[in-house]
């Protein structure tokens, strides 16, 4: 109960912790993860009113991938409610867009995006914060859902990796 598994238990995925968190009345047994159980989240989870507790007899404050997606769910609902407010959308209206992890990608990547489309940070952003700039401005890219549709499909069935454009130099 001390948060380190015995050498008998195969699902804790090699890192020998399991979640440091109380899900409803019962420990987690679930492998913990990279994510800390921060000052932040604890926040996120009392004002959303998660039936989520830390289990002090651990030693570490690392939460499963399970309850990290579940947390930054609430998170994301509760970001685009707001936004939506802003707009004059209702809240009650709810879309189906689908949640891109960008924090997936490596950092080289990000600077790519960043680079690509010029946007303005200040230098020395750490990972977590040009991930979040830039799913800020991926949010914000308008998408005609039957265009990039047919594009893709025409892409598979061509067994092509890029468009064909015709040049008229005439």
């Amino acid at each position: 109960m001390n948060g380190f598994s015995t050498e008998d238990d195969i699902h804790d995925g090699g890192h020998g912790q399991i979640c440091c968190l109380v899900d409803d009345g019962e420990r987690c047994s679930r492998a913990a993860g990279n994510a800390c159980y921060s000052k932040r989240i604890a926040k996120t989870v009392q004002q959303r009113k998660l039936k989520l507790n830390i289990d002090h007899s651990v030693r570490h404050i690392y939460i499963c991938d399970y309850h990290k997606a579940v947390i930054q769910s609430v998170r994301n609902k509760r970001k685009k409610r707001e936004s939506d407010e802003e707009r004059g959308i209702s809240p009650d209206r709810e879309f189906d867009a689908p949640e891109v992890d960008l924090f997936q990608l490596q950092v080289n990547t990000l600077r790519r995006y960043k680079r690509h489309f010029r946007l303005q940070t200040k230098p020395g952003l750490n990972k977590a914060q040009l991930t979040e700039t830039v799913a800020r401005h991926f949010k914000t890219i308008p998408v005609v859902e039957k265009e990039a549709l047919t594009f893709f499909i025409y892409m598979v069935k061509n067994n092509k990796s890029r468009f064909d454009q015709k040049h008229d130099n005439c």
